[in-house]
């Protein structure tokens, strides 16, 4: 399951009977449409539903009610018309009494475990460091967790499937991490090795738009329209949606921009990107770039989380490579506003998220380089999940695939007629 290398990839040339067959876009079902109108407005009346989805008072009654049948929505508190006159409302919200979603998210060094109510409220969560990472000794080491977690915190409630995000390269419609080069993974199914590990309906996608979706459920609402999400991490990858739809490619590659040449100002004494060049995006801003700069400046920190802290903690040193980091990752935001053009771009990585002068450097970075954005402040924001984007990310997964299509097959639930 170890990747091919780079060089063996350019050297076998891709036919385009080679590419597999993009599946069919997924649309929201009506009673999809209807449930993600509760979760944007609930406590909320049924009329009210039907003048936000464009269906009718009949079809949302129906969809209503098969929500309540499945125990994903409640109806609360009865509210009467103006002054106590008119029929009463009976308005309807998100029930998180019953019900959760499990997350894992796999990163380079460490994987996160998650628990989400479905109004998307993480519940619990546990970092490890990985043991080993094999792909199945891996996966194995996660499916042993999840059970653990479940009872301690769980609280009665059931878990309706397992969402699993990661950097890099995933196929989410056939369930494979298609490659992850800093972990040595290639075409590892995820989805069909978790399932018969935990008995669970398991949904794979890569965390940048895992987070893209978490943001247009339960964050930003300007990038419901369109957006980037640009995350950095130890994997550097985007995501990029338009009318709620991700675009994936036919090669699940979109996204890849840990390639992105920055030019000019960046670190000649920078290591060697994995491919070859120097000056690409990853090498420079990674969570590893960082931590080797901090060693030549004499910042001996063990890992990217320490000179975090020693930045938060106010270390000038420590600051001011956040800050370098943030006006690279700035000329890298301002190439992908001009290319896509979005309503908003949102720059996954901590210190945009937590250290003011960050925020502020990217964005002046983007006022002086972009050409088509006038209004830095408005177009690019940081994380809604900042503190807590891992274990965000891998129950972002499931419960988008639940809002999305909430009468499929989901074993935990009662059936509907």
């Amino acid at each position: 399951m170890k990747s091919l290398s780079a060089a063996a990839r350019r050297a076998t040339p891709l036919l385009r009977s080679d590419l597999p067959a993009i599946g069919p876009a997924r649309r929201v079902s009506g009673t999809g449409s209807v449930l993600s109108a509760i979760l944007d407005h609930g406590p909320v009346a049924r009329s009210t539903v039907a003048r936000l989805t464009g269906l009718s008072p009949a079809s949302v009654t129906g969809h209503v009610g098969q929500l309540l049948a499945r125990g994903l929505v409640r109806e609360s508190a009865e509210t009467a018309g103006p002054r106590g006159l008119g029929r009463p409302h009976i308005p309807v919200e998100i029930d998180t009494g019953r019900y959760l979603v499990a997350g894992a998210h796999i990163a380079v060094a460490h994987s996160t475990v998650s628990l989400m109510d479905l109004r998307g409220r993480i519940v619990a969560e546990e970092r490890q460091p990985h043991r080993s990472t094999d792909p199945h000794r891996l996966l194995a080491a996660l499916a042993e967790r999840l059970p653990r977690l479940v009872s301690a915190r769980a609280a009665g409630r059931s878990v309706l499937a397992l969402g699993i995000a990661t950097g890099h390269r995933v196929d989410p419609v056939a369930g494979v991490i298609v490659e992850h080069s800093l972990l040595g993974w290639r075409d590892v199914p995820v989805r069909d090795v978790l399932s018969a590990a935990t008995g669970l309906p398991v949904h794979v996608d890569s965390h940048s738009r895992a987070l893209t979706r978490a943001e247009q459920m339960f964050g930003e609402a300007s990038t419901r329209a369109s957006t980037v999400l640009l995350f950095i991490g130890a994997v550097v990858d985007a995501a990029f949606a338009t009318e709620g739809a991700m675009h994936r490619g036919p090669r699940s590659g979109a996204g890849s921009v840990a390639h992105l040449p920055l030019g000019a100002g960046g670190s000649g004494g920078a290591d060697p990107c994995s491919c070859g060049r120097s000056g690409c995006l990853q090498s420079e801003v990674s969570e590893r770039a960082m931590v080797r700069r901090a060693a030549e400046q004499g910042l001996l920190v063990a890992s990217f989380g320490e000179l975090l802290d020693q930045a938060l903690a106010g270390d000038a040193r420590a600051v001011a490579l956040f800050r370098r980091r943030a006006r690279l990752v700035g000329r890298a935001t301002a190439l992908l506003l001009d290319m896509f053009d979005p309503e908003v771009l949102v720059v996954v990585e901590p210190g945009a998220g937590r250290i003011p002068q960050c925020l502020a450097d990217l964005r002046e970075q983007v006022a002086e380089r972009s050409w088509v954005c006038d209004d830095p402040e408005r177009a690019v924001v940081p994380s809604s999940f900042t503190g807590s984007v891992l274990a965000t990310a891998g129950g972002a997964v499931a419960l988008g695939a639940l809002y999305v299509d909430p009468l499929g097959p989901w074993p935990a639930l009662p059936a509907v007629s």
